[in-house]
C-alpha cells in the first residue's frame, strides 16, 4: 500500500469530514495520479476518464463549471451499496435544484454496472474503475480490515468538487445507510 502523503489522522469512521495533503499528479491514461493520500478541503480532484455502464466515455473535465458529487461504493447490487445507491437515487432532483451533478465510482465491470443501474432504475452515471486508480488518486483505495483479516480494497468514500475541480468537502470510511442524509446536511441542503 502506498502510504506517501496518507493523513493517519483522518481515520475516521463516522463519515465526518477528513483532512489530507495537497496532492499533485501526473498524467497517464485515463487518470492524474496522486500519492493515495486522502484528499482535503482546497486539493484539486484528479483528473479522469472512465467509461459508464452504457459503454460511454466519461472525464471528469466533462464537469467543469458545475459541482460534482463523487462517490466511490465497492460493489454494485449488495445490500449497503444499493441501499446508498438508492438515496442518491432519491435525492437526485434536489441535489440538481443546488446545482450538484453525481457520478458513483467502483471497481465492478461496466456490464455489472449496467445491470445494477436498470434493476435499481438509477438516475445518475456509474463509473467503471475496474483497475482502481481513480480511487487510489482519490484516496478511496487502501488498507481494509474485516473480521481480524487485512486487505487492500476500496474505501467507501465521498468527494465534492466545486465547478472548478476544488475538493470542497471530503468524507471517508462513510456508512452506507443515512449517508446521503448527511451529506445534504453538511452541503447545507437541510
Amino acid at each position: 500500500m502506498n502510504t506517501a502523503g496518507t493523513d493517519t489522522t483522518g481515520t475516521d469512521t463516522t463519515g465526518t469530514d477528513t483532512t489530507g495533503t495537497d496532492t499533485t499528479g501526473t498524467d497517464t491514461t485515463n487518470v492524474d495520479t496522486a500519492a493515495g493520500g486522502r484528499l482535503g478541503v482546497g486539493d484539486k480532484g484528479p483528473n479522469f476518464t472512465l467509461c459508464d455502464s452504457n459503454g460511454k466515455t466519461v472525464a471528469l473535465a466533462d464537469f467543469r463549471g458545475r459541482k460534482t458529487v463523487i462517490y466511490f461504493y465497492p460493489a454494485a447490487s449488495t445490500p449497503g451499496c444499493t441501499t446508498e445507491a438508492c438515496d442518491f437515487r432519491d435525492n437526485l432532483n434536489s441535489l440538481k435544484s443546488a446545482g450538484y451533478e453525481v457520478l458513483g465510482i467502483s471497481p465492478d465491470p461496466e456490464t455489472k454496472l449496467a445491470k445494477f443501474a436498470d434493476a435499481e432504475n438509477l438516475n445518475f452515471s456509474l463509473l467503471s474503475d475496474a483497475d482502481h486508480a481513480v480511487a487510489h488518486a482519490y484516496g478511496a483505495w487502501g488498507e481494509k480490515k474485516n473480521y481480524g483479516k487485512t486487505y487492500e480494497g476500496l474505501i467507501r468514500s465521498t468527494i465534492v468538487l466545486d465547478g472548478e475541480g476544488t475538493v470542497s468537502l471530503a468524507q471517508y470510511n462513510v456508512r452506507a445507510t443515512g449517508h446521503v442524509a448527511k451529506l445534504r446536511r453538511d452541503l447545507g441542503l437541510d
